[in-house]
């Protein structure tokens, strides 16, 4: 490299380096050869002092002092760092923190993400100066969260084009890829809403507004509604839990005729009926546009149900329909069971909390059997019992595009469970089944596990709540001794004791695959934790372990804490609510000495005192 080369490269990154590396490119770019010996080079400091610098080096140290600059600033402000993704979650509160954060990540140089709440009373000089910390950095990924703005200011803020504009100005920036500014309800009253976007940004920027609103009158629900016609910038409107009613849905429906651009809906808790969802049924059948509409929570009933069932037919984007807790009975859902045969985008159907019974799932297991589009069901608290599920996993044995199937609180019990065993031994799509509260006991666990034996495609089981004693957990762990692709068990809240717990230890020293196990609430004790314990000396696969509520006392800690001196995997451990006194705190706090992999201790709900408290803040 000659000097001429290196003082380019200097000019290049100029904003890492500093003073003294500034003075260097300017030495580099009249000094002679000599000045230069291997990988060092001769500079002169601000107060005249000759030194030689190896490049390398004085980067990466500088370059960690900035980090670690970062890291104090977003601790400071109680915010999230993620160093593995480069991406920060931060509130700000007043300019002087602003100004400290924006000169951290202007010198720091490793954030990809920013998500950044500006919770104060900022002005347009505040956000030119976060435009301008940008243009220094690698971010492309802008979420900014501007609804708690006081107020009385918030209208300040929006009264001029300028302000609005500088917002549109972050989507111009060298490395951004995706802007999301979520705006105060302020918005609302303002023409600019009507405004459409400015030409498509010359590094193809995604840009889009939120409005999330919490309380919206009358008549400014009216103005958004005219605005949405015409409104080419929205993407993403959330308008839960603003009681707008039928007369709300049919505005939006008129502007989702015209509207082109947004794509997510949320309209949860607002009092909608089935005149409000005839009306977005209407709409759906020519927007284009539309991806994701959540209507759970409100009243559409079986004559709304049908409505946007029939408007499926003809709708070709619509992915995500929520309709949880909407009173739907059975020719609402006998109308969706005819939808998937000529709908082929829609993959996540919500349908928790409604009125279905066995009968009903029965119709539903029939569309099934023909879908090769829907991906997700969440039938949960629909009290299809065992005959409902047994008729859903006759239709899964064929189903092939099914992935993730909620069946929470259902009752299903042993005979739904040994339908679903079958069905698993064939299926190969089933990746994530979520059978919590369903009374399967010790031999519906039994039978579930012969099918994890032979299933390769499960990766996820939710058995939580299901009265599972020690021979079910056997069972269980038994198929982990064999399978290699399920990674989360959830147990939660179940009876497995001290045997069960020892059996599952057994399985975790030979089992390849099992990332997470949640034995939340299951009477393990002190031997069962020992047993744990000495399974996670062997197995270097798990990295989250939940034992709360376990009883696992002093000694249970001590024996995990050794562990932990040894484990390298682990990341995340409850043990919450165990009798834990001061001799295992200050055991636990032992092995952070010496333990780099654990990042998250749950400890709530114990005993410690004084001395252990002080052991774990030394």
């Amino acid at each position: 490299m000659t000097q001429q080369d290196l003082a380019n490269y200097l000019s290049d990154v100029e904003g890492l380096e500093g003073v003294e590396l500034r003075q260097l490119r300017s030495f580099l770019k009249t000094s002679e050869e000599e000045n230069i010996l291997g990988n060092l080079y001769r500079m002169t400091t601000s107060d005249g002092h000759v030194k030689w610098v190896c490049l390398d080096h004085y980067q990466a140290r500088y370059q960690e002092k900035q980090t670690q600059k970062l890291r104090d600033v977003v601790k400071l402000a109680q915010g999230e760092f993620d160093e593995q993704l480069g991406r920060i979650t931060i509130t700000l509160k007043s300019s002087f923190t602003a100004r400290e954060f924006y000169d951290a990540i202007r010198k720091a140089k490793g954030v990809l993400e920013l998500i950044i709440d500006l919770s104060w009373e900022c002005t347009r000089n505040d956000l030119e100066q976060l435009e301008a910390a940008l243009k220094n950095t690698r971010v492309s990924i802008l979420r900014l969260d501007l609804r708690q703005f006081r107020m009385s200011f918030g209208s300040k803020l929006l009264s001029t084009t300028t302000h609005y504009d500088i917002l549109f100005r972050y989507r111009e920036l060298p490395n951004m890829k995706l802007v999301h500014v979520v705006l105060p309800m302020e918005f609302f009253k303002l023409p600019y809403m009507q405004r459409k976007a400015p030409e498509i940004s010359p590094n193809h920027c995604k840009f889009s507004f939120g409005l999330v609103a919490g309380s919206i009158g009358r008549k400014e629900f009216g103005r958004l509604a005219e605005a949405l016609k015409i409104n080419s910038a929205l993407t993403t409107l959330y308008l839960e839990d603003n009681s707008i009613g039928d007369n709300g849905a049919q505005a939006l429906s008129e502007a989702l005729k015209t509207n082109w651009t947004l794509t997510t809906l949320d309209l949860r808790k607002n009092s909608i009926g089935s005149i409000g969802a005839q009306a977005l049924a209407e709409a759906l059948k020519n927007n284009s546009a539309l991806t994701t509409l959540y209507l759970n929570s409100n009243s559409i009933g079986d004559n709304g149900a049908q409505a946007l069932a029939e408007a499926l037919k003809n709708n070709s984007t619509l992915t995500t329909l929520d309709l949880q807790s909407n009173s739907i009975w059975y020719k609402g859902l006998l109308a969706f069971s005819d939808a998937p045969k000529t709908n082929s985008t829609l993959v996540t159907l919500e349908l928790q909390d409604n009125l279905f019974r066995n009968k009903i799932a029965l119709v539903l297991s029939k569309a099934l059997k023909s879908n090769s589009i829907l991906t997700t069901l969440d039938f949960a608290g629909n009290s299809i019992e065992d005959n409902g599920v047994q008729a859903l996993a006759e239709a899964l044995k064929t189903n092939l595009a099914l992935t993730m199937l909620y069946l929470t609180g259902n009752s299903i019990g042993y005979n739904g469970a040994q339908a679903l065993t079958d069905a698993l031994k064939t299926n190969s799509a089933l990746t994530m089944l979520y059978l919590a509260s369903n009374s399967i006991g010790d031999n519906g666990s039994q039978a579930l596990a012969e099918a994890l034996k032979i299933n390769s495609t499960l990766t996820s089981l939710d058995l939580a709540g299901n009265s599972i004693g020690g021979n079910g957990a056997r069972a269980l762990a038994e198929a982990l001794s064999i399978n290699s692709t399920l990674t989360i068990l959830d147990l939660w809240c179940n009876s497995i004791g001290d045997n069960g717990a020892q059996a599952l230890a057994e399985a975790l020293k030979t089992n390849l695959t099992l990332t997470t196990l949640y034995l939340r609430n299951n009477l393990i004790g002190t031997n069962g934790a020992l047993a744990l314990s000495k399974a996670l000396r062997i197995n270097s696969i798990l990295i989250t372990l939940d034992l709360t509520g376990n009883s696992v006392g002093d000694k249970g800690a001590q024996t995990l804490a050794k562990t932990l001196k040894i484990n390298s995997t682990l990341t995340t451990l409850d043990l919450a609510v165990n009798s834990i006194g001061d001799d295992g705190a200050q055991a636990l706090a032992e092995a952070f000495k010496t333990n780099s992999t654990l990042a998250t201790l749950d400890l709530a709900g114990n005993l410690i005192g004084i001395n252990g408290a002080l052991a774990m803040a030394l």
